[in-house]
């Protein structure tokens, strides 16, 4: 079976500018190339061909692949993190920061984020394009496989955006999803839960309803506890 637009994948991927690693589903590339994240769920992730989960580039590269096929493909700026915008650098004020800005940190003005790329007397130079944007990326990637079962696929779509491991039933035009203990507390589940919402009504034309579901389990008493 061969990869079309809208087919559901396991794809593993390590993207590269240059010799350098940004991005990788191998935790032992990670911490090889010094970007590992302790918090971050690393493996193969599932995307939907076409829907640009993933750097154009990459989901175009993936079309015609079948279950198994590995690669490698260049990605120029306009299919990767876009052409570098001279008019989104931008001299910003200290007094739009709590803190003094330093180069090279990340920061926050009026809901954009950008990087300090330069200080100049007591105003900052921030870029507000991707921190990659202009540059062309090398990825090499493997399919490792193709999805067809609904539940299977929205358990990987959960994990893209959220990076958390759900129960997924679909029966009867309904998607039910078994929520994990504490998940309101999720700052990333209260961001991305409606982007999945909207993903699932989008991609499954039969689904009618999307019920969020949690479960509480009485705790079992210690052995020798009194009543």
């Amino acid at each position: 079976m061969r990869v079309l637009e809208g087919s559901f994948v396991r794809l593993s991927y390590t993207g590269k500018i240059g010799e350098r690693v940004f991005d990788t589903t191998d935790e032992a590339v990670a911490k090889e190339a010094g970007i590992h994240n302790p918090q971050a769920v690393y493996g193969p992730i599932l995307v939907r061909v076409g829907n640009r989960h993933v750097v154009i580039g990459l989901d175009d590269a993936l079309v015609g692949k079948e279950a198994g096929d590995e690669g490698s493909v260049e990605v120029p700026p306009e299919k990767a993190f876009g052409i570098h915008d001279d008019t989104r650098v931008e001299s910003v004020s200290f007094a739009k920061f709590e803190e003094k800005p330093q180069i090279g940190t990340s920061v926050e003005v009026d809901n954009r984020e950008g990087t300090v790329v330069n200080i100049v007397g007591r105003r900052a130079v921030v870029d507000f394009n991707h921190p990659l944007a202009g540059k062309t990326a090398t990825y090499s990637f493997k399919v490792e496989g193709i999805i067809e079962s609904q539940p299977e696929q929205v358990q990987g779509l959960i994990q893209l955006y959220t990076q958390r491991s759900m129960e997924v039933t679909v029966e009867g035009g309904v998607v039910t999803i078994l929520l994990p203990p504490a998940i309101m507390y999720d700052r990333r589940w209260l961001l991305w839960r409606s982007r999945v919402i909207q993903e699932i009504f989008e991609f499954y034309p039969g689904i009618e309803e999307i019920v969020l579901r949690e479960s509480f389990k009485r705790q079992a008493k210690a052995e020798g506890s009194g009543e």
